[in-house]
């Protein structure tokens, strides 16, 4: 404990110093605005700002880009929940039934546990961060192809606890998101596959034009058919005892924004799963766990807290394998590996005796990052609700613009706009017909780590599935998954009659 206490203080120290504490702001404001901005995102604003850090001290523009991760994870919420359109792929799972709140008029308590979610999972985040990486960093080496395989095949079994609805037609969407997956080149012998000969898809479709079609423009269409009144899409909360959760809130969303925490820290640990993930398996964890699955997708505020607190806590498991092995586990800390090199300093086992005070000065600086967002959040969400009380008339032509701007941002290609309208016709189609998109999204994601995973598992093994049954990690993983496949079998069975094989009456 006194070395614990003797190193929070070496971090604060660090941490706290004017200069470090004005980089730590520049850096949550700004992940605050590309997260509310679709399509920028974090990756592509930190890789323009890498050359910019050469010329400030090297602990100072880490702090200030850890700032811009973890702060777009708290912007990215507010247009998923006014505007169903995700600022961040991490932010897809919130416009589910952050989206719903708002038009019941509950969009206030929808910021406010975002917010609060999003400050609880973040700093419990850093405490894992501080205690557990060492340990869990060497969890996370023992994992290989076989066993990342084994873990996306348990993810793609989430897909029926992502469904509302129907769980034959969330297989179905599931199955068409792995084929979308498989457009692009093939990962390992490099070859076309499903481009048709167009150029930009060679490099695969988007995730954030095709997501923006099917949640943001798609609700544009519907709009239109329904030709609603300002009142009938959204009911602006009035009163600040409105704009906050309640205690019934809270009861509801407590658990939840634990088990987001817990989930989003073990998802964001491993190396290519990142927060995204981490988002959707808070999502089917959560569901599964409600004593009422069948109010998530209608507004439940479970349904925010989870996978808010889940992409926030996924963000400060990321800085493990970072800090304690130097081995970046996605696109963000491979930019911050660079910013680290840039500066003459290698991460990893050494940084932290060669360096305790960066080290520590890093880790600490997110609890005052998270410090700050939360004070710039909270007298906010009177603002941001009131988009709500914007006319249809003038919404639907705001909605269409984020997504415009977020499909175009990404690349900078008119391609990728083309491909946002396809699939806000796809969205439109799919929502008519009693589907829906999340098990898609969730597919999509998922496929391209499923194939590297087997093939590579395969190589290694020549050709041999044994390779998935000897290994004891692997194992357990699909262990875990058959058991997910078969449960809802014995839900099934629960429904008869004792000793008869007739169901019950609905």
């Amino acid at each position: 404990m006194p070395d614990v206490l003797h190193n929070l203080a070496l971090g604060f120290s660090t941490s706290m110093t004017p200069l470090n504490l004005f980089y730590c702001f520049v850096g949550v404001l700004l992940g605050q605005i590309v997260g509310v901005l679709p399509g920028l995102g974090s990756a592509a604003t930190i890789a323009l700002l890498l050359p910019i850090t050469y010329y400030i001290p090297a602990t100072s523009a880490i702090i200030m880009l850890a700032g811009i991760w973890y702060g777009s994870m708290y912007g990215g919420s507010i247009t998923s929940i006014l505007l169903r359109v995700p600022g961040e792929a991490t932010s897809v799972m919130t416009c589910v039934d952050g989206y719903e709140m708002a038009r019941k008029g509950r969009a206030g308590p929808a910021l406010g546990i975002s917010v609060f979610g999003s400050f609880i999972a973040g700093t419990l985040g850093v405490l894992g961060l501080m205690f557990l990486a060492p340990a869990l960093a060497q969890v996370a080496l023992d994992f290989g192809p076989p066993e990342y395989f084994a873990l996306m095949v348990l993810g793609l079994t989430l897909v029926s606890y992502l469904a509302s609805k129907s769980v034959p037609k969330a297989l179905c969407m599931a199955m068409v998101g792995l084929v979308l997956g498989t457009v692009g080149l093939d990962p390992v012998r490099s070859t076309e596959r499903f481009s048709f000969g167009i150029l930009t898809l060679q490099g695969g479709i988007e995730m954030i034009p095709m997501v923006m079609g099917l949640l943001g423009l798609s609700e544009v269409f519907i709009m239109l058919e329904r030709q609603t009144r300002s009142e009938d899409i959204v009911q602006a909360p009035a009163g600040l005892r409105n704009l906050m959760p309640t205690r019934r809130d809270w009861r509801d969303s407590s658990g939840s924004i634990g088990r987001g925490t817990v989930v989003g820290f073990l998802v964001g640990i491993l190396p290519g799963a990142g927060a995204t993930i981490a988002t959707f398996v808070a999502y089917a964890v959560e569901k599964r766990f409600s004593r009422h699955p069948e109010r998530f997708g209608t507004g439940a505020i479970e349904g925010v807290a989870a996978p808010e607190s889940a992409n926030n806590s996924a963000t400060a498991a990321g800085f493990i394998p970072l800090l304690t092995l130097g081995i970046p586990g996605n696109v963000v800390t491979a930019l911050m590996l660079g910013a680290f090199l840039l500066h003459g300093i290698t991460p990893g086992p050494t940084l932290l005796t060669e360096k305790p005070e960066m080290f520590w000065g890093i880790i600490t600086s997110m609890y005052v990052g998270n410090i700050i967002l939360l004070v710039l959040n909270i007298p906010l969400i009177s603002l941001f609700t009131r988009i709500t009380r914007v006319p249809p008339a003038i919404l639907r032509p705001i909605i269409v613009l984020f997504c415009l701007a977020g499909a175009y941002g990404v690349n900078n290609n008119p391609v990728d706009i083309v491909v946002m309208v396809v699939f806000g016709i796809v969205g439109y189609l799919i929502t008519k017909f009693g589907y829906e998109p999340a098990p898609l999204v969730l597919a999509f994601v998922l496929e391209p780590m499923v194939e590297i995973a087997l093939r590579q598992s395969l190589i290694l093994s020549q050709g041999s599935f044994l390779i998935f049954f000897n290994r004891p990690i692997t194992g357990t993983l699909l262990a875990l998954a058959l058991f997910m496949i078969v449960s809802p079998l014995f839900r099934y069975r629960y429904r008869l009659y004792p000793g008869s094989g007739v169901p019950r009456a609905r």
